[in-house]
């Protein structure tokens, strides 16, 4: 703690009431902002002997001024407080990057041949306008898509008034040429409907209305137009696919935060009218606190009130809690004029959001922490953590993974300093040990790596990291002994007593040389990630082991599944290849199949 600052001389003054507290250094320059329904509690907790987290320690350390707003109520607080963290951006604070300027879709519906385009600000044309969308990238997704099928024009019309000859789009049948008149007035009217009753979520509406113009030109012999309907009916099935959620209703924000050491995500998916219309990351700048439910809070705070243009949903839901929802949604209430929910516990549909939302956090939060700026950060924390004389080149973990000793499989991943090497990546299938005795499976998969390297196949790993305590370690030094490999460097990484992250206990080269590392240590951060991985690779392959031997083998051994029900799924998605493309809730939805049967269909569609 700074010496010029008298923390007990000020807490002894300080108000318990609601109101927002600043954090100054000594040169003058704002460290944080927060808020507090108790002021005095609030600002105690910082000051304490013991307990603070070493990024809150850092910022208590510079604190020289702390100066305090009370305020009516927490809502009050917390529109302050935003309003503050908007204008300075303290560095200890929890930032969000974000474009303020929300997109649509925008359908000129008062011209002769309509267009369809992005459009961002203020609404002044004439027409209609979907969305808003999350980003422009889901727009141009969407666009992209009825191009496709409907070819309706996306050129502006300065270009489209001045064509004497269609352009390479309508080439790439990618538009229809009205510019020159080559599609009647009335036919691309209903190309304009079509991509309305898309945009709009009516998707299943628009693959019924389709497929029924299929049947018929294909009875009347028009089999170019059957063909062509086919291709928009398949086009339309497989965005369902893609979206794979459809069948809920409203508008909905769902929102997952995920904090792993080294970085924090926000995944926003965008919902309206009952239909996901696409997704987009954030990365805040996460300050002092590391608590994914403290990021999540902050993200809403921003993300809703910094902005009052910002697109409000009905509800929104998210994947933790925190103490401060209901003072949020007052603040929505205050802000915007409406109410909203924020909700946590969900079922069915929105419980299919929510994990959507979770998995694509996940899988953001981890491609952003193996570029190859955070790699070269964490492999020179490594050395030094090792007192390694050199960088190393390649680490190699190994894991175990099986279900009660049935289908084993050991996976053995590899770094190397601008990340995974997935090109070495190996799988071992372990036979010939006892089930469930993890010792024997990792002597068997070491050895069979190891041999290979002394037949002179493959490289040999700076640094061999084994997932598991004292005895993995032991197991590994055993095999590299009777192999007489080359020293290297041997890790041990235990989960610990309490087996949380960030509180791994390692072991170099010894059982008996025990130690650990700080949880902001970026060393251990390329310690966890590199363990993550090979565990993610041993559960991958463990359960394509296993479920090889249990799915049936094709189509026409699944009970219940007859030639007229088989034609009946054919004809619902267009033919056999939509069908393997679609999932397991897109199945069921075809008429007269259970969601039991179409796991059964989906599992022959994808054994091998």
């Amino acid at each position: 703690m700074s010496q010029s600052f008298d923390a007990a001389a000020f807490l002894s003054g300080c108000s318990g009431r609601p109101g927002v507290y600043r954090m100054f250094d000594g040169g003058g320059k704002l460290l944080y902002v927060g808020k507090a329904k108790n002021l005095k509690n609030r600002l105690s907790s910082y000051f304490r002997k013991t307990g603070l987290a070493p990024k809150t320690a850092s910022m208590v350390s510079k604190i020289v001024q702390i100066e305090i707003t009370i305020t009516g109520n927490e809502t009050e607080a917390l529109l302050l407080e935003q309003n503050l963290i908007k204008q300075w951006r303290p560095p200890y604070n929890i930032l969000l990057r974000d474009d303020k300027s929300y997109p649509y879709v925008y359908l000129s519906t008062e011209d002769q041949y309509p267009r369809l385009t992005i459009h961002r600000g203020e609404k002044r044309g004439k027409g209609r306008y979907f969305g808003p969308y999350p980003s422009a990238g889901a727009i141009r997704e969407s666009l992209n898509l009825l191009q496709k099928a409907f070819q309706v024009r996306q050129c502006d019309d300065n270009y489209f008034r001045n064509r004497t000859r269609p352009c390479l789009q309508y080439q790439i049948k990618r538009c229809k040429g009205p510019c020159v008149a080559l599609v009647s007035e009335q036919e691309y009217g209903e190309d304009v409907r079509h991509s309305a009753m898309f945009l709009e979520g009516r998707s299943n509406a628009l693959a019924e209305e389709l497929q029924a113009k299929m049947e018929t030109a294909s009875i009347n012999l028009q089999f170019e137009r059957a063909a062509e309907l086919r291709d928009q009916v398949a086009l339309v099935r497989r965005v369902q696919d893609q979206q794979s959620i459809e069948g809920g209703t409203g508008d909905v924000d769902v929102i997952a935060a995920l904090v792993n050491p080294g970085g924090a995500c926000v995944h926003l998916v965008s919902v309206r009218g009952g239909r996901v219309l696409g997704s987009k990351n954030f990365f805040p700048e996460v300050g002092i606190e590391e608590d994914s439910s403290e990021v999540l809070a902050a993200f809403l705070e921003q993300y809703y009130l910094a902005y009052l243009e910002r697109d409000l949903p009905d509800e929104i839901i998210v994947n933790s809690v925190h103490e401060d929802f209901a003072t949020l949604i007052d603040a929505f209430a205050e802000v915007h004029k409406r109410q909203l929910v924020i909700a946590h516990r969900v079922r069915g549909t929105r419980a299919r959001w929510q994990q959507l939302a979770v998995t694509n956090a996940e899988q953001a939060l981890n491609t952003r922490l193996a570029n190859r700026q955070h790699m070269g950060v964490r492999f020179d924390a490594l050395v030094q953590a090792l007192d390694l004389p050199e960088p190393p080149q390649r680490l190699e973990c190994f894991d175990i993974s099986h279900s009660s000793g049935e289908a084993t499989v050991a996976s053995c991943v590899v770094f190397g300093p601008e990340g995974p090497l997935k090109s070495d990546y190996r799988r071992y299938n372990i036979e010939g040990v006892t089930a469930g005795d993890d010792y024997a499976a990792m002597h068997q998969a070491l050895t069979r790596r190891f041999s290979r390297l002394k037949a002179g196949e493959g490289k040999l790993p700076d640094i061999l990291l084994v997932d598991g305590g004292k005895g993995q370690l032991a197991m590994a030094r055993e095999v590299l002994r009777e192999l007489a490999v080359p020293d290297l460097v041997l890790l041990g990484v235990a989960k610990g007593v309490t087996r949380k992250p960030g509180l791994e206990v390692l072991y170099l080269d010894d059982p008996s040389n025990e130690f650990t590392l700080p949880a902001h240590s970026p060393a251990l951060h390329l310690i966890q990630q590199i363990r993550d991985e090979a565990h993610r690779f041993a559960i991958t392959g463990h359960r394509a082991r296993r479920g090889k031997a249990r799915r049936t083998s094709s189509l026409e051994e699944v009970a219940g599944i007859g030639p007229k029900r088989r034609q009946e799924l054919l004809k619902h998605f267009g033919g056999l290849r939509e069908l393997q493309r679609a999932s397991i809730e897109e199945i069921a939805k075809a008429p007269s199949i259970s969601k039991k049967l179409a796991e059964q269909i989906y599992a022959a569609l994808h054994s091998e």
